[in-house]
């Protein structure tokens, strides 16, 4: 009978006790019916700790189906019950040296996954001879356990010499441990950020044995380690790429992309030429393979990596032009990047069938496809000389479609053309004059208007085709009015007679009318070149401009061969270095490994939670989603000091904190625009500071900024960003204010900010974490009857303590520049006690540290609980 049985029903009242009388059955069969309904219900999430004890209770059979239930309940339980779940621990002892392989793997496989400081302890020895164990499936199973145990102590794994044992697992005979081998040593190697996995010839030559015989997975990682040795010897690149080649022919996409990372990486190396062109034509097929799945999403990771490798190495698909064609029922994303890779291959023995291509491509629905489409023919005319007639031509009967976008697209890449090909088409001039009608997009406009301006002498109209743009002139992008001035300029400079009341027109605009800085300034240079020195005005308007040209390589040549050895990752999808992405993850995980070193895996305080998802809603009274906070420490007793304190004065003095930033907001997400924030607390207020970089092809301006509502009520000042060029940054700061309308209750952490920050190509969403020191407020000095009636007033669940580092003067030479504000010391021999204040918002934060007679204490009161949490977790941050 099918497992589906267990799912079915709700509830009923008393069954927690019938699931306790059959776990305690004397019939065995029975007693494994109870654990399978244990399990179905804590599947569906049902509370089942209750009975942890009694399914423990079944854990001593010879029923290996039983057995794995029972694992697999522990498991999940194990760290709600840490002192229950040490009675378990004979049992995994007894079966990780059971006759029967299966137990031995299943014990040490289950004491890895429980992640019970006391449960690890005991693990260290059944680990150590598994690892040595006769039988490979234990031994591979060992080999993943000590990855598990890294990450949870890694002192522990370096000092039992697990490494060492898990090294000497690469010569293993069975291939399977090998790979488990690898598989272990890179997860660690990506735990710790150093290089553990040292690849030598001896070695090197086991790995490669092992690659034939080893499952999918297994083959993945070995060619992904392979992929980082280096080596300089031709002969020893050559045999390595001929061992892996036959992997290119596998069945799984995986296995592909990984040999292909290989080959690539040696190739280089390789000084044969008949070797590289032959290991070339061996690539070129398993690539093609990958493009015919069915999968879109398989198909458009390997065009992002076809498109690497097109760039580092053209000759591969140099001639597989047809497999790129776009097909009709492919989803956006997948003809986009064929369309990239397509100019990238196109070349004079290939280009009418690509035209033709792109011809069509033009003809679809997506508007924005369209427009690439049409602005790849614009590059393949600039790319390739001989084919610039064709193109063009190519180009007017697209524009005789008289489809608006098609046209203004068109009209945009001619520009380009007449760049690059000067003096050589101005006969189709005419035929774009006759669509000035259709143009609406700046961009078109822009070009439409330099083709008038550069050709202003050939062109009988020329000054009435400017002037009709110049009657809705402050109406205009800037694009397009900076774009208007220069024309007009131009047609001044070789036809002074007819144009001196337009151009006397439009620098008025330009410098007396408008607000924008760089039309002005440009306006204001025109005017003084013109007014002094018409033939310097002539040298610098209408000289010789330097030819443009197409460059199909989109990234640095150090760039590429970097991401080269990252095909087959995220890496080679988002076509970014893993740290830019990843480091995050691995600063998280070595400050971890930092943590267990130094506290032998106890925390001296909670952490707080940060988010990182972006929320796709434009309503910022309900962005974000809540992220789990950690539960506060346990409170003690109040401490009565109080009446007896020898109260001193000591002034405090703000001091300025370096600003750190972080990025918030990557490119990738915010179309182009990438920010970075950092907050830092000037001149008593508040103030977050940010870096704008734009990654995008075009200026970025018309900037906003919202904050969500948050419990201390932080609402922006007025954002002054200047417009952002392609490829500049610029940097701001932004005044933090207290208002009535912005309080609110927390989405997330306290100190955590949701932002909307808006500019002309759209809403984008991101969130900062405010250092919650900066926090506190000049006004936290509380004179001694306050601080002492205050003290007196807190309920004793408000006090919480934790354990700091430092004598007395330390501590307050730190806290005295983070606006805590010294009150009192008294000392009790051996103790020595001193008390500080804080204001975090309208909340008074009253602090205890005591020194002496052991570690250092802190106690926290406040009528604010919910904010003592994150405020002790700043004073840790402040002391430590």
């Amino acid at each position: 009978m099918s497992d589906a049985k267990y799912f079915g029903g709700g509830s009923k009242k008393g069954e927690i006790s019938e699931l306790q009388e059959e776990l305690h059955h004397q019939r065995e069969d029975k007693r494994k019916e109870a654990v399978k309904k244990v399990i179905a219900a804590m599947t569906v999430g049902k509370d089942v700790s209750m009975l942890f004890t009694d399914v423990l209770n079944c854990i001593q059979t010879n029923n290996l189906e039983l057995k794995k239930l029972v694992y697999l309940y522990v498991i999940n339980h194990a760290k709600l019950q840490p002192e229950k779940a040490i009675l378990a621990v004979n049992t995994f002892q007894k079966d990780a040296s059971d006759l029967n392989p299966l137990v031995r793997a299943l014990a040490i496989r289950t004491m890895g996954c429980i992640r019970v400081d006391r449960v690890t302890e005991y693990l260290c020895e059944p680990l150590r001879n598994c690892l040595k164990d006769k039988d490979p499936y234990v031994r591979k199973t060992a080999a993943l356990c000590v990855a598990k145990l890294y990450d949870l102590s890694a002192e522990l794994v370096e000092t039992q010499g697990f490494l060492e044992l898990l090294i000497q697992l690469l010569s293993d005979s069975n291939p399977t441990v090998v790979a488990n081998a690898v598989a272990a040593l890179t997860e660690i190697e990506d735990i710790s950020g150093r290089t553990i996995l040292q690849l030598t010839a001896s070695n090197l030559n086991k790995l490669l044995a092992a690659l034939n015989e080893c499952t999918e997975w297994g083959q993945v990682f070995i060619l992904n380690s392979l992929s980082k040795f280096s080596t300089a010897d031709s002969k020893d690149a050559e045999s390595i790429c001929e061992r892996v080649a036959p992997r290119l022919n596998h069945a799984n996409s995986a296995v592909v992309l990984a040999a292909v990372k290989v080959i690539m990486s040696y190739m280089d190396h390789i000084e044969n030429p008949e070797a590289q062109k032959g290991l070339c034509k061996k690539m070129g097929p398993p690539l093609v393979t990958l493009l015919t799945t069915k999968e879109p999403e398989i198909q458009y990771v390997a065009l992002r990596n076809i498109n690497l490798i097109v760039q580092k190495k053209p000759s591969i698909l140099a001639h597989e032009m047809r497999v790129f064609f776009i097909k009709y029922n492919d989803p956006i994303y997948v003809k986009m990047e064929k369309l990239e890779i397509m100019i990238m291959l196109a070349a004079e023995r290939n280009i009418e069938q690509v035209l033709n291509e792109f011809k069509e491509a033009a003809s679809e629905v997506d508007v924005e496809f369209v427009r690439k489409a049409v602005r790849a023919i614009g590059r393949c005319a600039i790319k390739i000389d001989k084919a610039a007639d064709r193109c063009v031509a190519v180009l007017l009967e697209l524009i005789q479609m008289k489809v608006s976008y098609v046209v203004q697209e068109s009209i945009i890449v001619i520009k380009d053309i007449f760049r690059k090909y000067p003096n050589q088409y101005e006969s189709i001039i005419a035929t774009l004059c006759q669509n000035l009608d259709t143009l609406d997009e700046p961009e078109a406009k822009a070009s439409m208007i330099w083709i008038v301006g550069e050709y202003a002498e050939r062109i009988e109209n020329a000054d009435a085709l400017l002037d009709s743009f110049l009657d809705n002139f402050h109406d205009e992008s800037s694009q397009v009015q900076l774009q208007l001035v220069t024309a007009v300029v131009k047609l001044f400079l070789k036809r002074p007679k007819d144009t001196q009341d337009m151009v006397q027109k439009v620098l008025n605009m330009a410098t007396q009318e408008t607000d924008n800085p760089d039309l002005r300034d440009r306006g204001y240079i025109y005017w003084r070149l013109l007014s002094t020195d018409p033939e310097a005005a002539k040298n610098v308007v209408l000289g010789e401009k330097p030819l443009i040209s197409e460059s199909t390589i989109q990234i640095d040549e150090a760039m590429l061969s970097l991401l080269c050895r990252e095909i087959s990752s995220l890496a080679s999808v988002y076509h970014k270095l893993p740290d830019t992405f990843v480091t995050k993850l691995k600063e998280v995980r070595k400050d971890k490994v930092k943590k267990d070193r130094e506290t032998d895996g106890e925390s001296l305080l909670p952490q707080e939670q940060q988010g990182g998802g972006q929320p796709n809603i434009f309503d910022l009274d309900s962005v974000g989603e809540s992220l789990p906070q950690t539960s506060a420490p346990a409170a003690r007793a109040p401490v009565n000091v109080m009446d007896e304190l020898d109260f001193l004065s000591s002034p405090s003095t703000g001091v300025s904190q370096p600003v750190s930033k972080e990025i918030v907001l990557p490119a990738e997400r915010g179309n182009g625009m990438q920010v970075a924030a950092g907050a830092a607390r000037r001149g008593g207020q508040l103030h977050l500071d940010l870096t704008i970089q734009n990654q995008a092809g075009a200026p970025l301006g018309d900037f906003a900024i919202q904050f969500n509502k948050n419990p201390f009520g932080f609402a922006p000042t007025q954002l002054q960003v200047p417009p952002v060029n392609p490829m500049s940054t610029v940097e701001t700061s932004l005044a933090i204010s207290n208002h009535p309308n912005m309080f609110g209750p927390a989405q997330q952490a306290a100190n955590i900010i949701q932002i909307a920050l808006k500019n002309n190509s759209g809403v984008f969403y991101f969130q900062v974490t405010i250092p919650f020191h900066l926090i506190f407020s000049e006004a936290g000095e509380v004179s001694r009857d306050d601080y002492l009636s205050q003290w007196r007033s807190m309920p004793d669940e408000h006090v919480r303590e934790v354990q700091v580092a430092g004598d007395s003067n330390s501590v307050q030479g730190k806290l005295r520049g983070a606006n805590l504000f010294y009150v009192a010391k008294r000392t009790v021999a051996p103790q020595e006690f001193v008390y500080f204040s804080a204001k975090v918002g309208e909340a008074l934060m009253m602090v205890e540290v005591s020194f002496g007679g052991g570690p250092s204490r802190i106690n926290t009161k406040s009528r604010s609980a919910e904010l003592i949490p994150a405020f002790e977790q700043a004073l840790y941050t402040l002391l430590r």
